[in-house]
């Protein structure tokens, strides 16, 4: 092939254009594969950010009593039976992107603490389809428990912005509350957990 200044500006527009190309399907496929949004922030968590902020003041929500979870079992769990205990709740769904990119750093936190008597795990399936979310969890090798909402949900814990995180000390206070993705395997949790483990 002979190379001139044609076949060079070809080239050029060539190559211009498979940049443009990838960087719009780069695009689509953030819009458009939670997979693939997740694996992005998840990579944003890994460098840093999402750190969460555990100085939230302690106050008390008007009576846990009656605020009921489910299992895929049927077990039903009353946030009013816990106390005693400290409650890490975190609301998600299978479709949403931050809520994935969050779920390796709840899942290590999770197998950190679930032996443990002084701490319950709920993961409530804000969608409640529980045959979705508990193969969702065996896909992905995740051993938390999940729930779905069998009771009216004050808008103090959950306005309905996924990821929410709430945690209540052994008293039923919240104590922490955060909406959006956060990285639950930072030292900070785990400190402020176990902090809230040893206050009576």
């Amino acid at each position: 092939m002979i190379y001139n200044r044609k076949n060079g500006q070809l080239m050029k527009f060539i190559s211009k254009n498979i940049f443009s190309a990838l960087l719009i399907i780069s695009f689509l496929a953030m819009v458009f594969v939670p997979d693939a949004k997740a694996f992005f922030i998840k990579g944003l968590m890994e460098i840093g950010f999402y750190k969460p902020d555990v100085e939230t003041p302690k106050e008390n929500v008007e009576g846990l009593n009656g605020i009921r979870f489910k299992d895929v079992n049927g077990n039903l769990v009353d946030l009013g039976n816990l106390k005693g205990k400290v409650i890490f709740l975190n609301f998600w769904a299978t479709w949403c992107p931050p809520c994935r990119a969050e779920m390796p750093s709840v899942n290590k936190l999770y197998n950190q603490f679930k032996n443990d008597q002084d701490f319950v795990f709920i993961f409530a399936d804000a969608d409640g389809v529980l045959t979705k979310s508990t193969r969702f969890m065996a896909d992905r090798k995740y051993t938390l428990p999940v729930y779905k909402v069998e009771s009216n949900i004050p808008e103090q814990l959950f306005t309905g912005a996924l990821p929410t995180t709430v945690i209540f000390d052994k008293q039923g206070r919240l104590s922490f509350k955060h909406e959006g993705v956060a990285n639950y395997a930072d030292q900070k949790i785990v400190d402020f957990l176990n902090r809230l483990k040893s206050v009576k």
